[in-house]
């Protein structure tokens, strides 16, 4: 038997980053999500966001990869999203996302981080948000 725990905070935001996700949207995407995940066997520890993005922290399993997990849970949330009209417009992610990996031992820190968006983001703004990711994980930014 094969033991795996890979944790990995995952941050992705609608197409555009428009403001689609309001209020009363918001729980109705999660809990589906958490749903979709339960049924996939996506081990889904925490979820939140903002009006723009989500924040997930997932446990990888041993044949998942980062990419058909991004996947799984955006294709097919912005599918029901669409199907059950939760928006005025069509509904679609951001092609990209951000996905860093998390120690076992800040586990709760990143829970916590991801619990308290609405607050978070009351005094900084998703692009803020960003830009503090690429910096402090180094990413490389690439203009097309």
């Amino acid at each position: 038997m094969s033991y795996v725990k890979i944790w990995v905070h995952l941050v992705f935001s609608t197409k555009n980053r428009e403001p689609l996700l309001n209020k009363e949207i918001r729980p109705k995407v999660y809990k589906h999500i958490i749903e979709n995940c339960k049924q996939k066997k996506i081990f889904l520890q925490a979820i939140n966001g903002y009006s723009e993005h989500l924040h997930c922290l997932i446990s990888l399993g041993k044949d998942q990869t980062i990419a058909q997990v991004a996947q799984l849970i955006k294709g097919e949330s912005s599918y029901w999203i669409n199907n059950n009209d939760l928006t005025e417009n069509k509904f679609a992610w951001q092609d990209d996302y951000f996905a860093v990996s998390v120690s076992e031992s800040k586990v709760d820190v990143v829970v916590n981080y991801i619990k308290n968006q609405e607050n978070h983001h009351s005094q900084k703004t998703f692009n803020d948000e960003v830009d503090e990711f690429v910096t402090k994980y180094g990413f490389s930014v690439v203009k097309d």
